[in-house]
């Protein structure tokens, strides 16, 4: 538990926190674009889809880097 103490570390996360942010909102503005070009019946599902599959990459993503 000594790591928690090192500033570099605090630093990391704060990092890594601020790019998940911007990349989740920059997943929510590219679907919303891309969605909002099929038919009405379509969108909603499409943006589920489109969410649901961006968070299943990230996570798959941030578990291999710690692996």
């Amino acid at each position: 538990m000594e790591f928690l103490a090192d500033p570099n570390v605090w630093i990391a996360f704060a990092t890594l926190t601020l790019l998940e942010l911007v990349l989740g909102i920059d997943n929510v503005i590219f679907i919303s674009i891309l969605s909002g070009k099929l038919p009405e019946e379509q969108r909603a599902k499409a943006r589920y889809i489109g969410l649901a599959l961006a968070l299943v990459m990230r996570v798959i993503l941030l578990f291999s880097l710690s692996w």
